[in-house]
């Protein structure tokens, strides 16, 4: 009697079975885990330090001059009357009798202070704070050139960049000035392959932005939604 595999000339291959644990990341839905994120400044272009861009605050500053301009000229005009035998302006008797005879806690008295203290407060906030926040600034090559990039453009950037990467079907970023936060779906390979991928172009196009501080980078990828 003969060999069934020497009549046949064919081998039955022995069936491997699969582990159970070979197919677990398949069904992985994001991958947010932690990880040591690539470093997006060299060492040496750390310590640029370039400061942000100054608001000029025209608008604010023109209304406030106004106001300083008309309330001065309308007192100067009324100073100069009573010092020519003049009677005062009915707006300044008002004020005055108002001032002498209202008491402090009445409502119009909290209301006007309440304004003015707001008022204050904003111009104090607009002379404090540098503002132009859509404007990153880049590092300086030259002592007398400063250069910014706006924050929309640097984001989609980063967006054509994660976009090349294999597996990613769509990336959303939100470009910060102190992190940028990358979201991305991926329909194929592994979760932590694309983010491990995703982090490395990210960390280098960051870098060839050319900003003057360095941003935390922060990525998540997840798997499509199901549909109904």
């Amino acid at each position: 009697m003969s060999d069934p595999q020497e009549a046949g000339g064919t081998q039955q291959l022995p069936a491997v079975e699969q582990e159970k644990g070979a197919g677990a990341d398949l069904d992985q839905s994001a991958s947010a885990a932690a990880y040591r994120p690539h470093p997006t400044l060299t060492p040496d272009d750390e310590g640029d330090g370039a400061g942000r861009f100054w608001s000029r605050r025209r608008v604010p500053a023109a209304l406030l001059a106004l106001l300083l301009l008309g309330g001065s000229g309308l007192l100067l005009y009324d100073v100069v009357a009573v010092r020519a035998d003049h009677p005062a302006m009915r707006w300044r008797r008002e004020l005055a009798r108002e001032l002498s005879e209202r008491p402090l806690d009445d409502t119009a008295v909290l209301v006007g202070a309440a304004v003015a203290a707001v008022l204050g407060l904003w111009l104090v906030v607009l002379a404090a704070t540098p503002g132009l926040r859509s404007v990153l600034p880049m590092r300086r090559g030259h002592a007398d050139v400063r250069a910014g990039l706006d924050r929309g453009a640097a984001a989609m950037v980063l967006r054509d960049r994660a976009l090349d990467v294999a597996g990613v079907r769509s990336v959303r970023v939100r470009m910060k000035r102190s992190k940028v936060d990358v979201r991305a779906v991926s329909h194929f390979r592994e979760l932590d392959d694309v983010r491990g991928d995703l982090d490395t172009a990210l960390a280098d196009g960051i870098h060839k932005l050319g900003l003057g501080k360095q941003p935390a980078l922060s990525v998540r990828v997840a798997r499509p939604g199901r549909k109904g």
